[in-house]
C-alpha cells in the first residue's frame, strides 16, 4: 500500500493512500457521520468489502485512491476518487463525452470519479469538519488530477454541500431525475391509509397488481440484519446473479462481497424473499440507513451503541450523530419464476409496506424507471459536478449542459403534472 504525503502553506498534511485497508476506519466514519447527508454506501466497511472482494479495483477498471486532509494531526477532511478506465457502473452517463473526444482523435480515459461504484444514491461524497476544509479538499482534488494528467474530474449524485463546494471551485453541474417515495408526516399508519391519498385509478391498478401476486399463492418472508442467514444470502444471490445473467452481464457484485455485508453492516440490510406453495422463487435486497443515524431518545441510544458494537466498537456508529432521517434505498431483485407483477410487488410494495411499518420517511428507488411514478415514486432531481481538463471541450460541455438542464427542468415539471396523489 502506497502513501504520499504533503504538508501545504495552509498547514493541511495531504495524504492520498492507494487503499481503503490503510485508513482508520474510525476515523473516516466519524468524519462521515459528521454530514448532513450520510449514507452506509460511504462507511469504510462499504468501501472496503468494495475493495477486498474485488468488485472495485484496479484490475475491474476502479483504481481507487483516498485522499485525506489532517490539520494539527485531526483528520478534517477525505473522499475517495477512482481513476477509471471506462464509464460503467457509474449511472450518470457520458459516453457521448467520450464519443466526441474519440471523433477528435483525443483519449476520454483515465479519468477521475468522486463516487461510490454501482450505487446512484445520492449522498456526501466530500468529507469535511467545514466549509474552507471541504473548499480546500476540492482544490487539491483537481490539482492531484492536473498533475497526473487525467482528463476530468467527475462527482457523481453529490449533497447540495457538496454541490456547493464543487460549484465554487468551477465545476460545471449535471442534473438528472430519480424517483423517491416520502412518508409524509405525520406518516400513514398503514399501507391502506397510504393508498387512499392515491387517485382512485392509480389506487385500482396498486390493489390488482398486488392481488395477482397474491392469487398466484406467493407470500414473503422478511427478514433484517442478523436475521438474514447464510442459506438467505446464497438464494438471494442466486437470483440477483440470475438475473444479471439473463441481461447479458456479469454481476457488479461478486457473493464474497455480500458475505462481508453480512458481517461488517449487517443492521443495514432488509431481505425480502419470496415464496410460492412454501418454496422460495424471488428475492429483493433493500438497504437502510440504521448505521447512520441520530440517536433521538434513550432508547434509540441504545439501539444504536448495540449497533455500534457490533461492528466493531462505539467509535464506528457514535451516538449523537448521523442524520435523523430514517432512509431506505432500493438496491437488487432477482427471480428464478416468472409471476405476474411479482417485480412490482418484491420491489415497491413489499418495501413501502415495510417502510410504513418501521416509520421510515424515505424509499429511494434508484436511477431512472417512470414506471415508478405511478407506484407514488415522485421525480427529484439529482447533481453531479463536472470538470474538464481540454478548454474547448469544457466550454462545450457547459453550453450542452446549459441546455440539458432546461430539458430536465421541464421533464420534472411533465412528470410532476402526471402525478399519481389525489
Amino acid at each position: 500500500m502506497n502513501k504520499q504525503a504533503t504538508k501545504t502553506s495552509d498547514d493541511y498534511v495531504i495524504g492520498v493512500l492507494d487503499s481503503p485497508l490503510a485508513v482508520d476506519a474510525a476515523a473516516w466514519n466519524r468524519l462521515l457521520l459528521a454530514q448532513s447527508q450520510p449514507t452506509p454506501f460511504m462507511r469504510h466497511e462499504f468501501l472496503s468489502a468494495l475493495h477486498t472482494n474485488g468488485c472495485a479495483t484496479s484490475a475491474t477498471g476502479w483504481t481507487p485512491r483516498f485522499f485525506l486532509l489532517e490539520r494539527n494531526g485531526e483528520l478534517v477532511a477525505a473522499c475517495v476518487l477512482y481513476v477509471k478506465a471506462h464509464s460503467e457502473g457509474e449511472f450518470v452517463f457520458d459516453w457521448g463525452w467520450a464519443r466526441a473526444y474519440h471523433q477528435h482523435g483525443l483519449r476520454y480515459h483515465p479519468k477521475a470519479v468522486c463516487a461510490v461504484p454501482f450505487i446512484p444514491v445520492p449522498g456526501s461524497r466530500l468529507l469535511a469538519r467545514s466549509t474552507p476544509d471541504r473548499a480546500r479538499l476540492v482544490r487539491h482534488l483537481l490539482d492531484w488530477c492536473e498533475a497526473n494528467q487525467l482528463t476530468g474530474l467527475h462527482a457523481l449524485f453529490a449533497s447540495d454541500e457538496d454541490v456547493v463546494a464543487f460549484q465554487a471551485a468551477g465545476m460545471l453541474l449535471r442534473h438528472t431525475v430519480q424517483f423517491h417515495w416520502t412518508n409524509t408526516l405525520p406518516g400513514y399508519a398503514s399501507f391502506d391509509d397510504f393508498l387512499a391519498s392515491l387517485s382512485q385509478e392509480k389506487r385500482k391498478k396498486i390493489r390488482q397488481e398486488r392481488r395477482k401476486v397474491a392469487d398466484a399463492g406467493v407470500t414473503f418472508k422478511v427478514l433484517q440484519g442478523r436475521e438474514i442467514g447464510q442459506a438467505d444470502w446464497d438464494f438471494f444471490y442466486h437470483c440477483y446473479e440470475r438475473t444479471y445473467l439473463e441481461h447479458g452481464n456479469p454481476p457488479y457484485f461478486n457473493r464474497a462481497f455480500y458475505a462481508s455485508m453480512a458481517v461488517d453492516m449487517p443492521e443495514d440490510w432488509v431481505l425480502f424473499i419470496a415464496e410460492q406453495h412454501g418454496q422460495p422463487i424471488a428475492s429483493s435486497l433493500l438497504a437502510i440507513n440504521a448505521s447512520c443515524v441520530r440517536a433521538t431518545d434513550q432508547n434509540d441510544s441504545k439501539l444504536l451503541a448495540k449497533s455500534g458494537s457490533e461492528v466493531g466498537g462505539d467509535a464506528t456508529v457514535p451516538t449523537g450523530s448521523g442524520v435523523t432521517e430514517h432512509v431506505a434505498y432500493g438496491r437488487y431483485w432477482g427471480a428464478l419464476k416468472r409471476v405476474d407483477c411479482l417485480h412490482f410487488e418484491a420491489c415497491y410494495y413489499q418495501p413501502l409496506q415495510w417502510c410504513i411499518e418501521h416509520g421510515y420517511q424515505r424509499f429511494e428507488g434508484g436511477a431512472q424507471g417512470e414506471h415508478k411514478l405511478a407506484r407514488a415514486l415522485l421525480p427529484v432531481t439529482t447533481t453531479s459536478a463536472h470538470w474538464l481538463a481540454h478548454p474547448q471541450f469544457f466550454a462545450a460541455v457547459d453550453n450542452f449542459l446549459t441546455q440539458e438542464r432546461v430539458g430536465i427542468s421541464q421533464y420534472v415539471d411533465e412528470l410532476e403534472s402526471r402525478s399519481p396523489f389525489k
